[in-house]
């Protein structure tokens, strides 16, 4: 059994979630499925590179950042299995991207072309509602990330973090949290030990 194979029920489940499927709607979509496999800090777009791919995780974990005029990094997505990746910006513009995307652990992930997409969205209407429930609920998330980084504590902003991305944490390094966080790895320390007390 291939890799596609091996982890296409795994998007199969995910996208029965939103949208109804046809078996032969799921092998239309099986046949464009690309398998991206890479090695733990290997990148899946770098700067200066076109985002022309929709990419779902299906094993291992991943972020995207950017770099700030200092080289300081910004964690702007933490993703793992079944979650979705990208730069929409530079996929939606069709501009260069200003983003990494990297693997933190070992990573398989499925991309679709935007080429063979748009063609899906002809012949199966669900896969359009679908990612287009996707980009708006990731417009939404960005917005509400936006505004509580301007409004809300570092604190509060840890606890969101830990209830929203529970199976998250334990496999990213902290320094990665902290930079998501917008605080240092120090301070993410101190965050952490006023929530363990808080439970105790």
């Amino acid at each position: 059994m291939n890799l596609k194979e091996q982890y296409f029920p795994l998007l199969e489940r995910h996208l029965k979630q939103t949208i109804e499927l046809s078996e032969q709607e799921l092998h239309v979509i099986y046949d464009v499925i690309e398998v991206i496999e890479l090695k733990r800090k290997e990148y899946l777009l770098q700067p200066g590179q076109l985002s022309q791919h929709m990419r779902f995780i299906a094993k291992g974990s991943a972020r995207s950042f950017y770099l700030d005029e200092n080289s300081q990094e910004h964690t702007l997505q933490l993703g793992i299995e079944q979650w979705w990746i990208n730069d929409l910006y530079s996929y939606l513009a069709q501009k260069e991207s200003t983003l990494f995307i990297q693997a933190i652990e070992p990573c398989i992930f499925f991309q679709i072309s935007r080429e063979n997409l748009e063609r899906i969205y002809q012949c199966i209407p669900a896969i359009s509602t679908f990612f287009r429930e996707k980009i708006q609920k990731a417009y939404v998330s960005l917005q509400e990330r936006t505004l509580e980084n301007m409004s809300i504590d570092a604190y509060s902003r840890y606890q969101r973090f830990i209830k929203d991305y529970r199976n998250i944490e334990q496999r990213v390094p902290q320094y990665m949290i902290a930079s998501y966080l917008g605080v240092t790895p120090e301070f993410l320390s101190s965050l952490k030990k006023k929530q363990l007390e808080s439970l105790s």
